[in-house]
C-alpha cells in the first residue's frame, strides 16, 4: 500500500474535499485525484464518491479512514513532540453554532487566550450543516441528535423563558393561566417564512397571538424589553433583562421543554490534537456556561 497516498486521502476527508486537500498537502489538485484512484485501484475498492458538490467517504472509505487517521495523527504529534517541547497548538478549528448564543462566545475568547495560536473560524447558522462537506470540526447543535455517523458530546441542558417587559405587564396584567396569553401581542421564533409558532408551557400547548415571527433571539429580546411583545427567550439572552428589572419571568410554574445542548463531530474522523483541546475545554467550562444559562 502507499502511504503517501493513504495520508493524501486522510487530507481530502479531513479537508471535506479533493480540492481543499489538495491545499492542505500542497500539491496540484489532478496530482491529489490520480494518486487516490491508484490507491482505489490497488485496494480494489472505491473510497471517496465524488460529486459537484464535494466528496463522501463510502463504507470502504470510512473503514479505511478509522484505521489510517488514527496512525497519521498519532505520527503527526510524535513528529510535533520532537521538534517541539513547548505545549504550544497551532492550526485552524473550524466550528458551526447557532446565531445569539453568547455564552459560547466567552468561551471561544477564553480558548484563544489559552491558545493564541490556534485560528478559530466560525461559521454561524440555524442550518443543520453537514460537518463533512462544509469542513466543520465540531458543531454545537440544540436538540436531540440521531445521526449515527456522529459522536454527540451533551454540554448543557435548559429551558427557554416566557419574558415580557414591566411596562406591558403594567398594562394587560400578569397572565395567571396558559389560555390567558391569547390577550396578549407575542412574538415567536421560527425557523422559516411562516410566522406561525406553538409554545409549549406545563405540559399544554398554544399558538399564540403572533404579530411578529423570525430566528433571531436578539431582535425578540429587543422587542420584549420595549414593552411590545411576550415571547420566548434562552435563559441567557433573558437573564440580564430579567435581573436588571427590564424583563419579568411569565408563567413559571408552566415551565418551557428541556433543551439538549450538544458538540457533534463526525465518528469516522480521529479528533486532531486541537479538536481534543477544544473539546476538553469546553468540559472544564460546564460550570460557568451552567451559570451563564441559569435564568433568575
Amino acid at each position: 500500500m502507499d502511504l503517501n497516498a493513504v495520508q493524501m486521502f486522510v487530507s481530502v476527508v479531513q479537508a471535506g474535499s479533493l480540492s481543499a486537500g489538495a491545499e492542505r498537502v500542497g500539491i496540484p489538485l489532478p496530482t491529489l485525484s490520480r494518486r487516490i484512484r491508484e490507491l482505489e485501484r490497488q485496494l480494489n475498492v472505491q473510497l471517496l464518491e465524488r460529486s459537484a458538490r464535494g466528496t463522501r467517504l463510502t463504507d470502504a472509505g470510512t473503514r479505511l479512514y478509522e484505521h489510517a487517521g488514527r496512525g497519521i495523527e498519532a505520527l503527526l504529534e510524535a513528529e510535533q513532540a520532537v521538534v517541539s517541547d513547548q505545549a504550544s497548538l497551532k492550526g485552524r478549528l473550524r466550528l458551526s453554532l447557532p446565531p445569539a448564543f453568547e455564552p459560547w462566545w466567552d468561551l471561544l475568547s477564553a480558548f484563544q487566550q489559552r491558545y493564541p495560536d490556534v485560528l478559530v473560524h466560525v461559521y454561524t447558522t440555524e442550518r443543520r450543516v453537514d460537518l463533512i462537506e462544509d469542513g466543520i470540526d465540531v458543531a454545537l447543535r440544540v436538540g436531540t441528535i440521531t445521526h449515527e455517523s456522529m459522536v454527540a458530546r451533551r454540554v448543557l441542558t435548559y429551558r427557554h423563558v416566557l419574558v415580557a417587559s414591566p411596562g406591558l405587564v403594567e398594562r394587560l396584567g400578569m397572565p395567571e393561566s396558559v389560555d390567558a396569553l391569547h390577550r396578549y401581542p407575542c412574538a415567536v421564533w421560527t425557523n422559516g417564512a411562516n410566522v406561525r409558532g406553538i409554545w409549549h408551557l406545563g405540559g399544554q400547548s398554544i399558538e399564540p397571538a403572533a404579530v411578529l415571527g423570525t430566528n433571531d433571539y436578539a431582535h425578540l429580546r429587543n422587542r420584549a424589553m420595549a414593552g411590545e411583545v411576550v415571547t420566548e427567550l434562552p435563559p441567557f439572552l433573558a437573564t440580564a433583562g430579567l435581573r436588571a428589572g427590564k424583563l419579568v419571568a411569565l408563567l413559571k410554574n408552566y415551565p418551557m421543554p428541556e433543551q439538549h445542548i450538544n458538540l457533534l463531530y463526525p465518528s469516522h474522523r480521529h479528533p486532531s490534537a486541537i479538536v481534543r483541546a477544544y473539546l476538553d475545554f469546553c468540559d472544564s467550562q460546564l460550570g460557568i456556561l451552567r451559570d451563564l444559562c441559569a435564568s433568575g
